[in-house]
């Protein structure tokens, strides 16, 4: 005894555990078991080790079926984190002995999906961010725990001892060294009773009004600016999302709207829309889809505004930056200015008469002089280290109609000009955009100081990118234009509208935290809401021998894997008939070991009906192509094949099942950064749109509408397209079920 004892030890030391692990004679015997299951009796990583001990002692009795599979996962470090292993733990749970579908499963558990060290760092510094004010009151005595949930609700699958440490990192250089008053317990205070009749009247301070607890706010705003800014603000935050009209937005504008609007939201302010200052690229249809995809996206603008819609006080405006001697017209050609900036040469009429510049700025609204004959710049600093300080354009001759004020103008403001201005006539209290614009900062406060204007906290983040996409719009706009992709809302493109017309919902968006995490998250969202259909992309035809060719019965499948036998709702009913079809690619002609479809003589499960045997394989003319499969089905279920395979039937005698057209979607780009590109046009993936016209679907697919959402068994997730006719259904795919999902959807 003593003997079985000491090689329980010595096992268990093997793995990494320590002897007092033999103390409990049922777990003992479990992680024994666990071990031997897991092939690591020569020993492990201790971290290995200290995941089958949690095994062990935690897995879900009703699905022990499972164990040797997770196991499989977890020897490699596929599952490697105890958030990881409570997923898997509660999927097999809700699994039970059913048969496991190994892509849901990675899926449910986070396999493959690395949170960096930078995505840790970047989350950890937004959430205490947010908490600021709270852990700088509180300091050491602030509940960590609830930065933990935030940040596990971000990254589920991140290292928590590495989020540990940066959380700890981040509060000591907040807060410095833990003082002994940080560990003293807080007295709490007796509340003071006040007679009756005293009324108690809450005071608003104006530290309190100010809008700048937040994020330190600029120097130059006198207590009389920030007074009447205040009066319309009560201390609110208010924010501006202010795409230019000149195309779609696209996915980087839905993080833009996430900081804008969220922000305003978090502090009860409100986010204004607008912009539009450039005649030459902008269209009503922008203008509209804009207003339009920001209330998909779930938000609501406190008020939508256009630069035109201040383009006199702009104009006057600009006339007392003159009269100031901070701006003078200027007849330099486009490329004479871009050298002399290049140069921190001045223009040769940067000095010239003050009623000089205000006559001839009148003549450029009057529309006596050429488009690009002048332009109106602001007097900066062309000895600046900073280039966006090099006498910036306030105002251009453009001989354009406006979608907006027809022809009344014919001169319009610079967004370097117009931007600043707006935001300080909307009383706005953060201005928000992404970093390449942070050198712009110095500008942005040059001018409103010049016209004595209040100034907003400007704040930079970082923009959003994705891989083998482009986001600019200029490059978006010649793929549109020259026919590229089949339009704005092409689904391969990052619009908004290609996001949405793929199937992807503004959830999915809104969650997204990085832009190589997009599919994860689409994933996320779509498991959630995507009920589950069965539909055969290139299909081979079954015939089954021995079910008689007018028998039809009709089987429940299943929505939702979790789905419970008195909830009718959850179920659709599929016809069984003595034809099916299966994927091609699940037959093969020649068996092996780690081939889990149909071969000659074996077996593989019909989802949700029966096992069946192929009998014989039907060739072509041509000897090679299989035409159709001969098989036998198994009424008792009593045969246990391993493979599982999802399928389509003749709804009856000699007539198809339900045809739909599907489109496959890949990147639009092979590179990962094409827009780095000299000639990124020559990137384009030749097989990024595949389009399948005649694949087979289960009819309960008849009745989906525009916009519905599917996952298709073993597939991926599928979205009705607007293509859509009563005569054929066209379903996009959004997203396979996993990364290394195959195109053919089989391996």
């Amino acid at each position: 005894m003593a003997n079985d004892r000491e090689e329980i030890v010595d096992l268990f030391l093997r793995i990494g555990l320590d002897a007092k692990t033999v103390a409990n004679n049922k777990v003992t015997a479990n992680l024994k078991a666990v071990i031997q299951e897991a092939a690591v009796t020569d020993g492990c990583s201790k971290a290995v080790g200290n995941i089958l001990y949690t095994v062990a002692t935690k897995f879900p009795a009703n699905a022990l079926v499972h164990r040797p599979t997770l196991l499989e996962f977890i020897v490699p470090l596929k599952i490697k984190s105890p958030a990881q292993l409570e997923a898997a733990h509660a999927y097999l749970g809700r699994l039970g002995s059913e048969n496991l579908q190994l892509n849901e499963f990675e899926e449910a558990c986070g396999v493959g999906i690395e949170v960096s060290l930078e995505e840790i760092e970047d989350a950890v510094s937004m959430v205490v961010e947010e908490k600021r004010d709270a852990i700088l009151e509180m300091r050491y005595r602030f509940n960590v725990d609830e930065l933990f949930g935030k940040i596990r609700a971000m990254h589920p699958w991140a290292d928590t001892q590495i989020v540990k440490q940066v959380i700890d990192d981040r509060l000591y250089a907040l807060l410095g060294e833990r003082t002994a008053a940080d560990d003293e317990k807080p007295v709490k205070m007796k509340k003071e009773k006040l007679p009756k009749d005293v009324k108690v009247i809450a005071v608003q301070t104006s530290e309190e009004l100010n809008p700048f607890t937040i994020f330190p706010g600029p120097e130059e705003n006198t207590k009389e600016m920030l007074q009447k800014h205040m009066e319309v603000t009560r201390g609110r935050v208010f924010t501006r999302f202010p795409p230019e009209p000149n195309g779609y937005p696209h996915i980087g504008h839905a993080k833009a709207m996430f900081v804008n609007f969220g922000l305003a939201k978090e502090r009860g302010g409100c986010c204004y829309t607008s912009d539009d200052t450039n005649p030459d690229a902008e269209k009503n249809e922008y203008i509209d889809h804009i207003e339009e995809i920001v209330q998909w996206m779930g938000w609501e603008p406190f008020k939508i505004t256009y630069t035109s819609d201040y383009f006199q006080v702009l104009y006057d405006y600009a006339v007392g930056l003159i009269k100031r001697g901070h701006a003078y017209v200027d007849h330099q050609s486009a490329e004479e200015i871009k050298v002399s900036r290049e140069n921190k040469r001045n223009s040769p009429w940067r000095d010239r008469p003050i009623e000089e510049s205000l006559k001839l700025f009148n003549d450029m609204k009057m529309g006596l002089i050429e488009e690009n004959k002048a332009t109106l710049r602001m007097k900066q600093d062309m000895q600046s280290d900073n280039f966006n300080m090099y006498d910036l354009i306030a105002y251009r001759i453009k001989v354009t109609p406006h979608p907006r004020t027809g022809d009344k103008w014919c001169i319009y403001p610079s967004y370097d000009y117009a931007y600043c201005i707006v935001d300080s006539i909307e009383n706005i209290t953060h201005s928000l955009c992404t970093l390449e614009f942070e050198t712009r900062r110095a500008s942005y406060y040059w001018l409103l100081d010049a016209l004595r204007l209040y100034q907003p906290y400007v704040w930079e983040y970082s923009r959003l990118n994705i891989t083998n996409a482009v986001m600019s719009k200029r490059k978006l706009n010649k793929l549109v234009t020259e026919k590229w992709v089949d339009g704005w809302d092409d689904p391969r493109l990052m619009t908004l509208a290609g996001l949405r017309r793929r199937g992807v919902s503004a959830t999915a968006i809104n969650t997204i935290i990085r832009g190589d995490r997009l599919e994860y998250h689409i994933r996320e969202d779509l498991n959630k809401t995507a009920a589950r259909q069965m539909v055969v992309l290139h299909p081979l035809k079954v015939v089954i021998t021995n079910l008689d060719n007018k028998t039809i019965s009709y089987l429940d499948a299943k929505k939702w894997p979790d789905a419970q036998t008195d909830d009718a709702s959850a179920f659709y009913k599929v016809p069984f008939t003595n034809a099916v079809y299966i994927e091609r690619s699940d037959f093969r002609t020649k068996d092996s070991k780690d081939y889990y479809g149909l071969a000659p003589g074996k077996s593989v499960l019909l989802r949700y009906a029966y096992p069946i045997k192929c009998t014989e394989v039907i060739y072509s003319d041509d000897g090679q192509t299989v035409k159709e499969i001969l098989a036998e089905y198994d009424v008792s279920k009593n045969t246990k094949p391993k493979g599982v395979l999802h399928w389509v039937a003749q709804p009856s005698p000699g007539v198809d099942p339900l045809r739909v057209e599907v489109r496959l979607f890949d990147k639009l780009f092979i590179s990962e950064n094409p827009a780095e590109l000299e000639e990124f046009l020559t990137d384009l993936n030749p097989e990024s749109k595949e389009v399948i016209p005649e694949a087979f679907a289960v009819s309960s697919l008849r009745d989906a509408a525009v916009g519905d959402k599917f996952q298709f068994e073993r597939l991926g997730y599928f979205a009705v397209d607007p293509d859509s006719s009563q005569e054929k259904l066209v379903f996009n795919r959004t997203v396979t079920l996993r990364d290394s999902y195959s195109k053919g959807g089989n391996k």
